[in-house]
């Protein structure tokens, strides 16, 4: 009888330790998984399943700021009372309430046209929603620091905004349904661009912001490359028509599309540099790669810097100026066409090995300037900073791309001062 309680207390703590271990690991698994509760999830339907006196929430995987920074919901069917919400909450939020009703959570219900923000009690902020009406949530680029502003739209126009004290990482989006037979479909990777009266899209080329685009299409903020990708020649890139200053001392991009081998680099260069070497391989350049994490600093070896970037990953440079510092520019000049080019340099690392020494920059040039301080971002977070030499005619954000399929978005002046 002692060994048969013996086996039953050891089978009971095996149990226990596993029920601990599965607690454990929860968080790590749910990190990346969309929550659902009474809401069931065909594809991009959602579909509530409940009794109608109990919420049904959705939150997705990601944060907003990770993916695209607006999503749309279409309400299929508005069931019974068509209690439907859309909005942003945090990721532990609580599906048994709807978007908008506890603190760190805000949403646009589409059955009294409201504007929940962290209360039960909505105010009145748009028209009411109907079968067949789109709904969107979107952060808006020029958000200050400490505060989101969140914009809602209905049928592709904008409804209103409101601030809400937070960073945009630590916001997901969330649908909220509570009523039998309510249907949505769910768009995470809509498009915000905003129409004119005549109801025709504004499509601004912005290909006035860029000196330089040398195998890289250019639509809006968005910049594809479009070479062949097949060596180490083969480098898109993205020169801007004017360098970083003290108004203009930062910029962003967002990468959309990571394509084959997310061969993406971020940094600063020269006015003159060659349009066949990714940004930081030759002199007079520094930048972050997003493919291996590495800085390259005027040269093709390049230094563990930071993490990996990824699809969805915003990466930022910037220049730290000193207070007295100033800089005139001069006229704008497309001029690709060089006297010299140099070769590719040897770089050392898994993609770029065995390749021809770089040649000598030209004889008398001069790279060397006043110090200042460069540092790199990847989501909003300082990854690291660089001193560097700063060329006569300053440092001009550059972007280079070199594989089939790489997207990136592109915020020139996320922030000035």
């Amino acid at each position: 009888m002692d060994d048969i309680n013996l086996h039953y207390r050891f089978l009971n703590w095996r149990r226990r330790i596993g029920e601990i271990r599965d607690v454990q690991a929860v968080p790590h698994r749910e990190r990346y998984r969309e929550r659902l509760q009474r809401v069931l999830r065909d594809g991009d339907i959602l579909r509530y399943h409940g009794n109608s006196d109990e919420v049904g929430g959705f939150v997705a995987a990601r944060p907003l700021y990770l993916g695209n920074r607006y999503f749309e919901v279409t309400i299929v069917d508005t069931g019974v009372r068509g209690m439907i919400a859309v909005g942003l909450v945090t990721k532990l939020y609580n599906l048994d309430h709807q978007p908008g009703w506890l603190p760190h959570s805000v949403a646009f219900h589409a059955d009294d046209g409201k504007l929940y923000n962290g209360n039960t009690v909505g105010q009145q902020f748009g028209p009411k929603c109907c079968r067949g009406d789109r709904i969107g949530c979107g952060v808006s680029l020029d958000s200050d620091d400490g505060q989101l502003t969140v914009f809602f739209t209905k049928n592709g126009k904008e409804v209103g905004s409101v601030e809400i004290p937070g960073s945009p990482d630590v916001f997901y989006p969330a649908v909220g349904m509570h009523s039998l037979g309510e249907e949505v479909l769910l768009d995470l990777k809509a498009e915000w661009r905003v129409e004119e009266d005549d109801g025709q899209m504004i499509v601004d080329s912005h290909e006035e912001d860029w000196s330089r685009l040398h195998d890289v299409k250019v639509t809006g903020t968005l910049l594809e490359y479009v070479g062949k990708g097949k060596s180490i020649v083969d480098v898109g890139l993205a020169q801007a028509r004017r360098p970083l200053n003290t108004r203009f001392h930062y910029y962003e991009l967002e990468i959309t599309d990571p394509g084959e081998k997310c061969y993406i680099a971020l940094g600063l260069a020269r006015r003159d540099y060659p349009k066949n070497r990714h940004p930081g391989w030759s002199r007079g350049s520094i930048a972050y790669h997003a493919d291996d994490g590495k800085l390259f600093q005027g040269s093709g070896v390049g230094h563990a810097f930071g993490p990996r970037c990824f699809e969805g990953n915003i990466m930022g440079c910037g220049i730290m100026f000193p207070r007295d510092y100033s800089l005139d520019a001069g006229d704008d000049v497309d001029d690709w066409d060089f006297d010299v080019i140099p070769k590719p340099s040897e770089v050392q690392n898994d993609l770029y090995a065995n390749n021809e020494e770089e040649e000598e920059e030209e004889e008398g040039e001069d790279l060397e300037g006043r110090k200042v301080t460069v540092f790199f971002t990847r989501n909003g977070k300082v990854v690291g900073r660089r001193d560097v030499a700063l060329p006569v005619g300053g440092l001009y954000p550059t972007i280079g791309m070199m594989s089939p399929g790489e997207k990136v978005k592109v915020d020139l002046h996320p922030l000035s001062g």
